[in-house]
């Protein structure tokens, strides 16, 4: 029997996905980027209960999260036990999201990247789509 073309495929793991992300943050504008600092990307495969407590949220509905402070609002937030800013990505959701949509993985996970850290400083989905447009 003759193995079927797609048998040897799997799905992008936690590292595939934290390349991807690495890739979109690296490839973000400049003045973009500075608005999170020192951004910490971790992916997981889902948030945790705590965060889909507060969120009011189940597995599958959140493709991210942003935790942290900007350099916009950073002198207002003493130094002393701050965690960095960091940017979560779910792992599963995105793939969901990915198999259901005509885009690219990297297109998906750059997305998520740029609404995550743009939602936290308030800017307009309008705003966004232009920074994603600015990447290459």
């Amino acid at each position: 029997m003759a193995e079927h073309r797609l048998s040897g495929l799997s799905a992008p793991s936690i590292s595939d996905i934290e390349e991807l992300a690495a890739e979109a943050l690296g490839g973000l504008p400049a003045d973009f980027r500075a608005l999170s600092g020192e951004v910490v990307i971790s992916v997981t495969d889902f948030p945790t209960e705590e965060v889909q407590r507060d969120m009011d949220a189940g597995p599958f509905d959140l493709l991210g999260l942003f935790q942290g402070v900007g350099l916009a609002h950073d002198a207002a937030v003493p130094e002393t036990g701050r965690m960095p800013n960091m940017v979560f990505l779910y792992r599963r959701a995105i793939l969901d999201y990915w198999a259901e949509h005509e885009e690219t993985l990297g297109a998906v996970v750059t997305h998520v990247l740029v609404h995550e850290i743009g939602h936290h400083f308030g800017l307009s989905d309008d705003d966004m789509y232009g920074i994603e447009n600015r990447t290459p």
